[in-house]
């Protein structure tokens, strides 16, 4: 039993706590990457920060040096020296954006790579149990996060740290009393913002999960269109998108209700700070205790040490969410691959092709079983059709010949050697695939057709496109095969879209071929053209066949007749008549729905893919 088929099914309702400690693992681990251009910036970073402390210290000397003492030979020295570590700062502060930002971005791109291999190379359990919405998210949106550590999110938290940290010790030696006073009214807004982003991190979050469902349900419609359409179904999709609008609304609006409030609080904390330091500033300046030049002085250094504190509330938030987004990150990334598991498989330098199911049991589901005690033998070089209604498990067993399920009880061996104990990306690459509803990229005729072995010729690509028929539709567009099919080959016909994914298994020379309803998109004059392709694939090959035209599994070299998981018939096509049972029910029924020219859909010679 494989992990995935093991484990429970997670509970979508249940949000797990962020593992800290493995957050943190990952975090060292960039932070270790990447410190030089770190180290870099926190030195651009301090030079920046210290030649900011020059400006508004200048005033002091300003008031009462030139003005208050009338040293006008002084005026010249100070605006230069002020000018001079105002220009170092900005220039610093260019080359800190600069080292650390594009050092982010290298980490941001570098982490979807990963992650996007990892995942690439995840079990199909995976991808059975995981919404693509949300595989994309761990790919896209997790790795963002990487900028508040890498980039300028840590700088600017250390800097902002460093800034409150000097302006605090220059507010107590000008007037620690005032400074007591002011650190109260400081603390009490650090307070209502750290409850404000408490409370307001929750809706951010909810305003991505409500994006996520808009956009998923949008791209959902646009991809139906055509069922939509047929259906009359605008209203009810616009009643939907409706709905999460206006989902998304209120978040938004009660998201800008608590900012409005923030704001709201700070221009009066700032407003209260500025009526105390003009109270006790003003009788510290009547006493004596201060000069005109100290309280201007201790105005700009409140704003010096303010500005941090919000700042740093600010990161401190993004930084809890680039260690969420990278837990999820190393969650993905612990996954064992199949690629780990063929580490430690023998290698495959060949494949005569011969398959063996002895006393397979399957279920996806631990209460329901799909397959129950399946035995055969399939000789290298034979063709074998599965038949039976849908849903008795026929696309089971091609499913666990490609190794994408495993077995609970049994064993499945390829030329004598149990498929768990074969290096599946050697043993995969000796198999072929043609399903009912087959899949094409967005790209060429051409290139969908070269996809099943890269770097072949366009001498090669239209050998295979004439076997499988493919030339004859092509020859009738203006770019031939540069054609571009559009997104899952929306631009082609079911039966083009079929003889295009035929011809890519023939392109691929495989050793194990599996055709899983391969011409069920193909009428009846398209189904004989490529009759005879199929024939000359087949062979030399190992071939399972599921199909539900007489045509395609009438020359099988073995037919088995699967019923509620169980194989309840085997033979030829004569010899399965003979026995008088369910397979001659099935062609029978066949036999006289094509008289009347009407397809049953009921069983599985006209079923589609089931199983």
């Amino acid at each position: 039993m494989t992990e995935s088929q093991s484990q429970p099914k997670p509970d979508p309702k249940f949000k797990p706590k962020v593992d800290t400690a493995r957050a943190w693992r990952e975090a060292r681990s960039l932070l270790l990457e990447h410190r030089r251009s770190l180290a870099l910036g926190l030195f651009l970073m301090l030079i920046s920060r210290l030649a900011g402390l020059v400006l508004p210290a200048s005033t002091k000397f300003l008031i009462d040096e030139v003005i208050g003492r009338h040293n006008g030979h002084l005026l010249l020295p100070l605006a230069l020296g002020a000018g001079a570590a105002t220009l170092l700062q900005a220039v610093t502060s260019y080359a800190n954006s600069q080292v650390v930002s594009v050092a982010a971005q290298r980490a941001i791109m570098t982490m979807r790579q990963r992650v996007q291999d990892h995942i690439l190379r995840l079990p199909i359990g995976y991808f059975d149990s995981t919404k693509s919405g949300v595989v994309i998210a761990r790919v896209m949106n997790d790795a963002e996060g990487v900028r508040n550590l890498v980039g300028t999110g840590i700088i600017q938290l250390v800097g902002g740290v460093l800034t409150a940290g000097i302006s605090l010790g220059v507010l107590f030696w000008l007037n620690w009393k005032l400074t007591l006073a002011t650190i109260v009214f400081l603390g009490i807004f650090g307070g209502a913002m750290a409850l404000a982003f408490r409370k307001l991190r929750p809706l951010f979050r909810k305003r991505s999960e409500i994006t996520a469902d808009i956009t998923g349900r949008l791209t959902e419609s646009v991809g139906g269109i055509r069922i939509l359409k047929v259906y009359v179904a605008e209203d009810r999709e616009r009643k939907i998108f409706a709905e999460g609008t206006e989902r998304l609304f209120k978040n938004i609006a009660g998201t800008l209700t608590g900012t409005s409030a923030i704001t709201a609080f700070g221009t009066a904390i700032v407003g209260a700070l500025g009526v105390l330091i003009m109270i006790i500033g003003g009788r510290a300046i009547l006493s004596g205790a201060m000069t005109l030049g100290d309280l201007i002085m201790y105005t700009f250094f409140v704003g010096l040490m303010a500005a941090p504190v919000v700042q740093i509330a600010n990161i401190g938030t993004q930084v809890s969410e680039a260690f969420a987004g990278l837990d999820r990150v190393r969650e993905i990334l612990d996954m064992p691959t199949e690629d780990q598991e063929d580490a430690r498989r023998e290698p495959l330098p060949t494949l005569e092709g011969s398959v063996s199911f002895r006393d397979v049991h399957f279920a996806y589901e631990a209460d329901s079983p799909v397959l129950q005690g399946v035995s055969f033998e399939v000789p290298a070089g034979s063709t074998v059709a599965l038949v039976g209604s849908s849903g008795s498990g026929k696309s089971t067993i091609i499913s666990l010949v490609m190794a994408f399920n495993h077995p609970q009880r049994g064993e499945i061996l390829v030329d004598g050697k149990n498929v768990e104990s074969l290096r599946l990306r050697e043993y995969r690459a000796k198999l072929g695939v043609v399903m009912q509803d087959n899949f094409l990229f967005d790209g060429t005729v051409a290139d969908n057709i070269g996809f099943a072995k890269p770097g072949a010729t366009r001498d090669e690509v239209e050998a295979v496109g004439r076997i499988a028929h493919v030339h004859e539709f092509v020859d009738r567009f203006e770019l031939g095969y540069d054609t571009v099919v559009g997104e899952r080959g929306v631009k082609l016909s079911g039966g083009q879209r079929q003889r295009v994914a035929i011809a890519r298994a023939i392109l691929a020379d495989p050793r194990i071929l599996l055709l899983d309803e391969a011409t069920s998109s193909l009428d009846s004059e398209s189904e004989a053209l490529i009759r005879d392709g199929l024939h000359k694939l087949r062979a030399g090959r190992t071939t399972f066949v599921i199909a539900h035209r007489l045509s395609t599994i009438e020359s099988a070299d073995q037919i088995l007749v699967v019923e509620h998981g169980e194989i309840v018939e085997r033979g030829t096509h004569r010899e399965l008549l003979a026995l008088q049972g369910r397979y001659k029910q099935l062609h029978d029924r066949q036999q006289g729905v094509e008289q009347d020219q009407f397809i049953n859909p009921g069983e599985d010679f006209t079923a589609p893919m089931g199983g």
